[in-house]
């Protein structure tokens, strides 16, 4: 991925109820990208999500293994809720997938079903 623009320039309107936890792959360079769970916003419509100071909207079925495209970059993108079982990746498993460090807690929560 290419570099992050930090947390804190989200915008102001973003709530903790117009986002949640999900898995973000990034599918630019192959089947299996750079992945991680982080906390994804939602636009007041839904139909635009914002992550880590990216945009992305969505390919609505056009797309090859991925759903969301990066609206500047127009890299492909697979996002998706985590699974419990943690086999995010499109062909199974967890390897390389990285938490970010403000969802850990309420991640390791999820997964272990408490």
């Amino acid at each position: 991925m290419k570099q992050d623009k930090p947390h804190d320039q989200l915008p102001r309107e973003f709530r903790s109820s117009q986002s949640r936890i999900m898995y973000v792959e990034d599918k630019s360079d192959g089947l299996e990208g750079e992945a991680r769970i982080g906390r994804v916003y939602f636009s007041k419509s839904g139909k635009t999500l914002y992550y880590r100071g990216r945009r992305f909207q969505s390919l609505k079925g056009t797309g090859f293994k991925a759903n969301y495209r990066d609206v500047e970059s127009d890299a492909e993108f697979w996002i998706s809720g985590p699974r419990k079982d943690q086999n995010d990746r499109l062909y199974g498993g967890f390897r390389n997938v990285i938490i970010d460090e403000d969802v850990k807690a309420d991640y390791l929560t999820y997964i272990s079903g408490k």
